[in-house]
């Protein structure tokens, strides 16, 4: 029997973070969409959002500023989240994709990893806060998150650790008007793709990576993260990127059931998508900060 230690596990997407100037005008955009939106959610460091669930454990997690003085009161104190979504809210605007989080069960050795790694973004968070479901029953959430990142003012990442899974009923809130069961893949863009093939695999920790013209795949453990240059989203997506810095999470893939119940559902909100290799593909509007594509699951 071998001594030699086991290869960890690719880590899975566990969600994305869309800042937003006003939580009501994301939650309105995302009903549009098709979406069921939970009741709105608080965070102890002065953050709300309103989040989306799916059925295979992933969500995204719009996210507005509800108390300015709780702000930056974590500022002062250090809090990584808060300074990350303020710095790449300044340097991208109030609507935005600011954050891919990864799923773990030990976001303290997450944390010493990163460290290791010279990609740490700073000192862990724990904290707590309330969760309500569809029928108004509540429960407590509590999280351990272990930070990396870049420069200030790029998309940031982080894996998060739910230590105390709320005893509530998600059902109401997974089921969608669109159909959407879950995350596909994850888009970001860069101009030197290369320069940041180390920070992406430490992020995910994926064994399994494809590099082709304009860009890399990252096998995750329940989807693909891919990273792009301009010319490699424009050949994905149809759309080139609006920013020209160093790396911005650009785009988020969800699976359907139907492509044409999603197009119906977006024509009876009056929102035009863009047809692209087999997809369907919804520009960012107020309160939606990321492209938004469609793919029918295999």
């Amino acid at each position: 029997m071998s001594g030699a230690a086991a290869p960890s596990l690719a880590r899975p997407i566990d969600h994305c973070v869309l800042p937003t100037a006003d939580l009501a005008t994301a939650r309105g955009r995302f009903e549009a969409l098709g979406f069921t939106v939970a009741p709105e959610g608080r965070h102890p460091f002065g953050t709300v959002n309103c989040c989306v669930y799916f059925s295979d454990d992933t969500f995204l997690e719009p996210l507005a500023i509800g108390d300015r003085a709780a702000i930056e009161k974590a500022i002062i104190d250090g809090n990584v989240f808060i300074m990350r979504d303020c710095a790449v809210r300044d340097a991208r605007g109030e609507d935005t994709f600011s954050a891919l989080v990864m799923g773990t069960s030990d976001a303290a050795a997450d944390h010493r990893c990163f460290e290791e790694a010279g990609i740490s973004a700073g000192q862990m968070l724990s904290f707590s806060r309330p969760f309500e479901d569809a029928s108004g029953k509540r429960d407590k959430a509590s999280f351990k998150l272990a930070f990396a990142a870049g420069e200030p003012g790029s998309a940031f990442f982080f894996t998060c650790q739910r230590v105390n899974a709320p005893k509530v009923d998600r059902a109401g809130l997974q089921n969608h008007a669109n159909g959407v069961t879950g995350i596909a893949r994850v888009v970001l863009v860069a101009n030197d793709v290369p320069a940041h093939r180390d920070l992406i695999t430490q992020v995910t920790r994926a064994h399994e990576i494809e590099d082709f013209v304009g860009g890399t795949d990252f096998k995750t453990a329940n989807g693909l993260v891919c990273l792009l240059d301009p010319s490699g989203m424009k050949a994905m997506l149809g759309l080139a990127p609006k920013n020209g810095t160093g790396l911005d999470l650009a785009a988020i893939v969800f699976r359907v059931c139907s492509l044409e119940k999603v197009e119906e559902r977006l024509a009876n909100a009056g929102i035009a998508p863009m047809r692209h290799a087999g997809w369907l593909v919804v520009e960012p509007a107020p309160g939606q900060g990321a492209i938004f594509a469609f793919e029918a699951a295999e």
